[in-house]
């Protein structure tokens, strides 16, 4: 029997400054958070840091004994379409660290935002650059351990390469569709990229079409994250869970679709650890 935690382990984006044990699991303890994501680098920065082995370890053990699956989060500037050389090399050598870095405390997916064509080349261009760069690291993903690589569209904003859901066809088939790829859906992004969640149909419409754009089995991860603004504005600007534009229901609809099964929700919801305990309870509420 499938209970509901399995069907959909409810968890938070945790911090771990001061260590992915130390800080990261007694986070996740305080929010009840079945499911977690960390940064294994800074976010905004292109440091490649080695980790410790002992909190490694550690937080592999917690999150085995716990039965919470961990997930990695990318550094934001990794943008495979870039027209900067150096951009491109540092998106490489950065996004090789966090699958590695996935590996070594256990992940099942490191999340990667689907980026931009920079510089006014073309979408074509970008996309065939993007799988110069990026199918070398997918084939490296050899181990039954590996982590999956997980494309997460974007809200829209400039020339993004990937914002609505049909744009994930183009990207999965420069990808040859790799047995290691996979998608992390944030519910504000693609609400902000056009995707109405909150009208009647819209969630399943959506998720409908995500399956039929990439195929059954590829939803690993949903960014579950209400939305500050309203549907088309092409802005990532999360809310906590009923208190945007997309509201309570559209959740409980997500949760309740059968693409979904046994797929983790991780919230990245403003309001500090108050405002997470309460998303996820929510969340579980709605589960």
């Amino acid at each position: 029997m499938t209970t509901n935690r399995q069907r959909n382990p409810v968890g938070g984006h945790v911090p771990v400054a001061g260590g992915l044990a130390a800080t990261g699991i007694s986070y996740a303890a305080e929010i009840a958070a079945e499911t977690v994501q960390v940064f294994v680098a800074n976010p905004r920065g292109w440091a490649t840091p080695p980790g410790s082995p002992r909190q490694d370890e550690e937080f592999r053990a917690a999150c085995a004994e716990k039965n919470i699956p961990p997930y990695i989060h990318a550094p934001y500037l990794i943008n495979f379409g870039s027209d900067n050389e150096t951009t491109a090399d540092k998106s490489v050598h950065s996004m090789r660290h966090s699958l590695r870095r996935g590996r070594e405390i256990g992940a099942l997916g490191v999340v990667v935002h689907t980026g931009s064509a920079t510089g006014g080349r073309e979408r074509g261009v970008a996309l065939a650059q993007a799988r110069e760069l990026m199918l070398p690291l997918l084939d490296e993903l050899t181990h039954d351990d590996d982590p999956w690589l997980l494309l997460e569209p974007t809200a829209g904003q400039g020339a993004s390469l990937c914002s609505q859901v049909q744009d994930l066809g183009p990207y999965f088939d420069v990808l040859d569709r790799h047995p290691r790829l996979g998608v992390c859906l944030d519910t504000c992004h693609v609400f902000a990229a056009g995707h109405d969640l909150a009208a009647p149909g819209g969630v399943k419409r959506t998720l409908d079409e995500l399956v039929e754009v990439t195929g059954p089995g590829r939803l690993r991860l949903i960014h579950a994250n209400d939305s500050k603004d309203v549907a088309g504005a092409h802005k990532d600007r999360h809310e906590n869970i009923g208190s945007g534009h997309i509201g309570v229901e559209p959740f409980g609809e997500l949760l309740a679709h059968p693409v979904t099964e046994g797929v983790p929700l991780v919230i990245e919801t403003p309001g500090g650890k108050e405002g997470h305990a309460a998303d996820v309870a929510r969340l579980k509420g709605l589960r």
